[in-house]
């Protein structure tokens, strides 16, 4: 259970519903962690600190400071999932500004977060980053789920978790060379007070018939930032009940 012992990992979007299971899985396996999320307060010692990753002088704040106290971060978790107040509106009506706003806000931080962290892994020769991406980022939503519930798609979010998905393949041949890998874990459907029709509709579906926990997405990533996958780069570990095996 210790597979993870003296590691420092961040998490971003920690306060969040996976990413909450994703850091008590981290602290089983023995990890420092800090979850780097807007709602919390600025206490390294109790593993948070307050930070807006769609502000890059907070991040590279939040990098520096972390990295002088513990000498190195081993790991970074890119989980924050930040958007727009009009976020699922039909894709007809998207106003171009919120579309480059979310865009901005998820795919863009993931990129400056990582480029900080990377400066840092690059030198310690060492590191593994885990991007949480999803199902929608590998294949088109079924909007037959949708019909007859309140649940509104997000053009956006198919668009920034494939994206991701690439860049994530950038970055494991880019920095592989430095003993640093990069990986995504794509959940499928996580089960979150959904409307009950969708709810039933998707658990008719999955092969497995069960929505999602976040318990079934985090030991992956734990999995991804240990040396057991000490040979595993550039990959994106689907982890959906078969999903998009059918």
């Amino acid at each position: 259970m210790n597979k993870l012992k003296s590691k420092v990992i961040l998490v971003t979007g920690g306060s969040g519903l996976l990413g909450r299971a994703m850091i008590s899985d981290l602290n089983k396996n023995g990890a420092t962690v800090i979850n780097l999320d807007i709602d919390v307060n600025r206490d390294l010692g109790k593993g948070v600190y307050k930070c807006d990753i769609t502000n890059d002088g907070e991040i590279e704040e939040a990098v520096r400071e972390i990295s002088l106290k513990y000498g190195h971060i081993h790991g970074l978790v890119n989980n924050a999932y930040p958007r727009t107040n009009d976020w699922g509106t039909h894709f007809e009506e998207i106003n171009p500004d919120s579309w480059r706003k979310n865009i901005d806000w998820q795919l863009n931080s993931y990129f400056v977060i990582s480029q900080e962290v990377l400066k840092l892994m690059r030198k310690q020769e060492e590191g593994s980053i885990v991007n949480i991406a999803s199902i929608y980022g590998v294949v088109g939503n079924d909007m037959s789920l949708y019909e007859g519930t309140s649940i509104k798609t997000a053009a956006p979010y198919s668009a920034i978790k494939g994206g991701l998905i690439n860049f994530t393949r950038y970055l494991a041949s880019l920095y592989g060379g430095y003993n640093v890998r990069v990986n995504c874990v794509s959940p499928g459907g996580i089960l979150d007070k959904q409307d009950p029709k969708f709810v039933e509709a998707y658990e008719k579906k999955v092969p497995m018939k069960r929505m999602g926990n976040p318990d079934d997405i985090a030991p992956s990533v734990s999995f991804l930032l240990s040396n057991e996958s000490k040979y595993i780069t550039g990959q994106n570990l689907i982890v959906d009940g078969g999903w998009t095996a059918i």
